[in-house]
């Protein structure tokens, strides 16, 4: 069982759920799709996120979902979204595939804390509901959640709460947050492993600012990986020219409500899942959009060419 840790680094892609038509869950494409994104170079997973249509499962499958790509991993590290509006479903979530082997424990604030002493006392809860041993990851994600985490609760929950291992970052903007991170670590706060989502909009930057890569599904993992280690490197010229040629398909697929769409879209066009369907509610791209992402994938093929 590989842990996530302090400094964890790399690139975890959020991976889709896929779903047949009907509804019901494609565990053929699901372990499809789980080896495809460790084939594209990703050091590690994260599933039953926003992006795995969490909230659409019953517990038994995500439970299922969860044993399905933990197993597939062999032991490469998984992370599992078990956020819930209740900390009993969290603990027993979690509890469940920590048990399986699940490399951590992923807890995105619930949109009802307003201020500072409930961001950081929920936090607490959730540390005691899960236990200390439970490696957590602290999902920032203010657009979908509405909860604003200054960079002094920040500070006081990485200070107080060492279980918490790993922020996904994704506040927006957000650059400065991670230079802040990374400037108390320097003054004396313990290390954080910062893994950065929004879609992959500001990743080279991220990376530059301190940021340890990316946790985001975007269709092409591969860029991912590539730009996270080029911009590790310092390579940023290499980098900024990798990451442009994805840029078209990364700004169209950012549009809020239609990002899993494009990107189931573009898993079935590489053939990595056998259907683009989305459980409802939720509907798959319609053909306007599906002709528009096309033939922004034929650009992007063309702009790799040149690159060479």
């Amino acid at each position: 069982m590989s842990l996530i840790n302090e400094n964890s680094s790399g690139v975890f892609v959020i991976s889709a759920t896929p779903f047949h038509p009907d509804g019901e869950i494609d565990w053929e494409s699901l372990d499809r799709v789980t080896d495809s994104y460790f084939e594209d170079g990703a050091d590690g997973l994260a599933i039953l996120g926003m992006m795995g249509e969490a909230p659409k499962m019953t517990q038994p499958e995500a439970v299922e979902i969860a044993r399905r790509v933990i197993t597939r991993a062999e032991g490469r590290p998984v992370v599992v979204g078990v956020s819930a509006p209740g900390l009993a479903a969290i603990r027993d979530l979690s509890r469940a595939v920590m048990d399986m082997g699940a490399a951590g424990a992923m807890v995105a604030p619930p949109s009802s804390l307003k201020t500072d002493p409930q961001i950081h006392a929920y936090y607490g809860q959730v540390i005691e509901a899960l236990g200390d041993d439970t490696p957590v990851v602290l999902q920032d994600f203010p657009l979908a959640t509405s909860v604003k985490i200054s960079d002094d609760v920040m500070s006081r929950i990485i200070r107080d709460m060492p279980s918490i291992k790993m922020l996904k970052h994704e506040d927006w903007p957000g650059l400065a947050k991670i230079a802040r991170i990374r400037a108390d670590e320097a003054a004396g706060q313990r290390r954080l492993s910062i893994l950065c989502g929004n879609a992959g909009l500001f990743l080279p930057e991220e990376v530059a600012r301190g940021a340890d890569g990316a946790m985001t599904g975007f269709g092409f993992p591969k860029m991912m990986v590539e730009v996270t280690r080029l911009a590790k490197a310092g390579d940023m010229d290499r980098a900024q020219d990798v990451f442009d040629a994805y840029l078209p398909l990364v700004r169209y697929e950012s549009q809020p409500g239609l990002g899993l769409a494009v990107r189931k879209h573009v898993l079935a066009r590489r053939g990595v899942i056998a259907s683009p369907a989305l459980r409802k509610p939720g509907a798959m791209l319609d053909a306007a959009s599906a002709a528009e992402v096309d033939r922004l994938i034929d650009r992007q093929e063309k702009r790799l060419k040149e690159l060479g």
